[in-house]
């Protein structure tokens, strides 16, 4: 994400690696199932090799799922950037965030991570979301940060006030 002149970056991060235990956790369940099968139908060493070759691609996917998404607040933006090879990007002026809310499964709250909903002014988008964060109020008080500094360059621009 480029920069515009003067815009500072407030928070920038990716989901918290505590966000992908579900997915290591189906991840391992499925090799140990394909392992079983193996070991039934070939043999020991074939188990053994599906079973390390899995779950190295099962740590390998969730790392790269993991870091193919970002979230940065700016003093001007908020900013979403998911994928690899095709990218999709949300973003959206901090000015117009109207509502942030937050929400934790019992789950999550043992994990530490949530998700931050943002509500923007004329905008139907429902999906631009912070989903897997960690310290999600860090996040809230980042967004409410950057709109007061938003609000004050405003206020002191020559011929906005």
């Amino acid at each position: 994400m480029e920069l515009h002149p003067g815009e500072d970056v407030v928070f920038e991060g990716h989901p918290s690696w505590r966000a992908t235990l579900l997915f290591y956790f189906y991840g391992v369940v499925i090799v140990a199932v394909v392992t079983l099968v193996v070991a039934l139908l070939a043999s020991a060493l074939a188990a053994v090799l599906v079973a390390v070759a899995g779950l190295a691609l099962v740590v390998v996917a969730g790392f790269v799922r993991r870091m193919a998404t970002s979230f940065v607040i700016t003093s001007e933006r908020l900013h979403i950037r998911r994928g690899v090879l095709a990218k999709r990007t949300q973003e959206t002026r901090i000015l117009r965030v109207q509502n942030v809310n937050t929400q934790q499964t019992l789950l999550q709250r043992v994990l530490r991570i949530g998700t931050v909903d943002f509500d923007t002014a004329g905008t139907d988008d429902s999906d631009f979301r912070f989903v897997g964060v960690a310290n999600p109020a860090d996040v809230v008080s980042a967004v409410d940060r950057a709109q007061r500094e938003g609000a004050a360059r405003t206020a002191q621009a020559p011929g906005l006030g």
